[in-house]
């Protein structure tokens, strides 16, 4: 099958967010599979140090980085790839199906406009970015009077990762008929795979017997607020040994408010933001916890690339990656908001390895089981070619 994937960013050229990261993966393994995968994206991240588009193959697929104009101003968000209007145009009819990362954005408006003008399936996979919340409510809502809402009436398929998710395009009017659900798929780790324990807090210098952890964008959405308050609620009555909160990931616009925050709170010497890590099985490894205390969050790879280290987590209920640990009962749920419960949690947590034990190991099984690369794309492959094989039949 000649399979044709966007997404406004993509690895190896931009290596972090989930989104990038589940494109990734599955075009990588749709490519092990025996499928020709084509991606088209944008080089959002190269900041001036190109003038031409850029083509490489990588892991089996063929790869095109689009120019990004918005960078010559600096507006890297604003994704503005004019190539891809043209490589549309004039190729999309050389695949047998078409493949959307994302909602709102440039790349969907052309792709579905020439998808529907040659016949082309397809199918999109919104990355739990579909409801109008937390920023830019108005530019969404101009974007699906225009654009947003005929291409989801358009497409042949819509990919839910969670139950939330298609309650999500339930308030939309997508019939559940055009609702597809399927996990992101989670890359194995054994333990012979993660580094020496110790090399993350070397490398950051960090000194405190436990380390709570968070792993993510700094993101108003994120919860992250939650988690210090109910750290700081943590600290006033732990009695046990030294304690640090470790926030890791790329500031998302938020960071100087959470700095702010922990100031306020006299926290900045028990709290610190390390910013990107490359290699985040380091700080898995030598974390106690790992905390996502998310809200609108659709699914989560991060508590199970945890799991996947051989450390305990927390998440809040009502997110996607809650129904499925609370389905596998490998991990400690909290509702979001509730700084007294996350705070007694994290004194479960710390307090009680041996219920930690079991739940890691719950959770490898179920990622074995359920969310394994090899899994989930037998499952796109069936949808794909759920969609194709009857337009051919035509």
């Amino acid at each position: 099958m000649k399979i044709l994937q966007l997404n406004p960013a993509f690895y190896p050229a931009f290596a972090y967010g989930g989104t990038v990261n589940v494109s990734y993966n599955l075009a990588k393994a749709l490519a092990k599979r025996g499928h020709d995968v084509t991606v088209f994206t944008s080089d959002t991240i190269d900041k001036h140090t190109r003038q031409n588009d850029l083509y490489v193959e990588h892991e089996g697929m063929k790869i095109f980085y689009f120019r990004n104009v918005s960078n010559l101003l600096a507006w890297h968000r604003y994704l503005l790839y004019p190539g891809l209007i043209r490589a549309l145009k004039d190729h999309i009819q050389d695949f047998d199906i078409v493949h959307l990362h994302g909602t709102r954005n440039f790349q969907n408006i052309i792709a579905a406009h020439y998808a529907k003008k040659y016949g082309i399936p397809y199918v999109i996979q919104p990355h739990g970015s579909l409801p109008k919340i937390v920023a830019k409510q108005k530019l969404k809502m101009i974007y699906d009077v225009f654009w947003g809402k005929d291409i989801l009436k358009s497409a042949s398929k819509i990919i839910a990762v969670s139950g939330s998710e298609v309650e999500q395009f339930r308030q939309v009017d997508i019939p559940d008929e055009k609702i597809n659900v399927i996990p992101n798929g989670i890359n194995d780790v054994s333990p012979t795979d993660l580094p020496p324990a110790g090399q993350f807090r070397e490398r950051y210098d960090i000194h405190e017997k436990h380390i709570i952890l968070y792993v993510g964008r700094i993101h108003k959405r994120k919860g992250i607020d939650f988690l210090i308050h109910a750290f700081n609620s943590f600290i006033q009555t732990w009695t046990g040994d030294d304690v640090t909160l470790v926030i890791v990931g790329p500031d998302d616009g938020y960071r100087s408010t959470l700095e702010n925050l922990v100031e306020q709170l006299g926290l900045s010497e028990k709290a610190r933001f390390i910013g990107y890590a490359p290699t985040l099985t380091a700080a898995y490894q030598d974390a106690d916890v790992l905390v996502y205390p998310s809200i609108y969050e659709i699914f989560g790879l991060v508590p199970f690339e945890a799991l996947l280290c051989g450390t305990p987590v927390i998440v809040t209920d009502d997110c996607g990656c809650g129904e499925l640990i609370e389905e596998a009962e490998c991990g400690y749920l909290v509702h979001y908001g509730d700084v007294a419960g996350l705070s007694e949690t994290l004194r479960k947590a710390l307090d009680h390895p041996d219920v930690n034990t079991r739940m890691v190991e719950a959770g490898r099984r179920y990622v074995e089981e359920h969310l394994a690369w090899e899994n989930v794309v037998k499952l796109v492959e069936e949808m794909y070619e759920n969609v194709v094989v009857p337009k051919h039949q035509c």
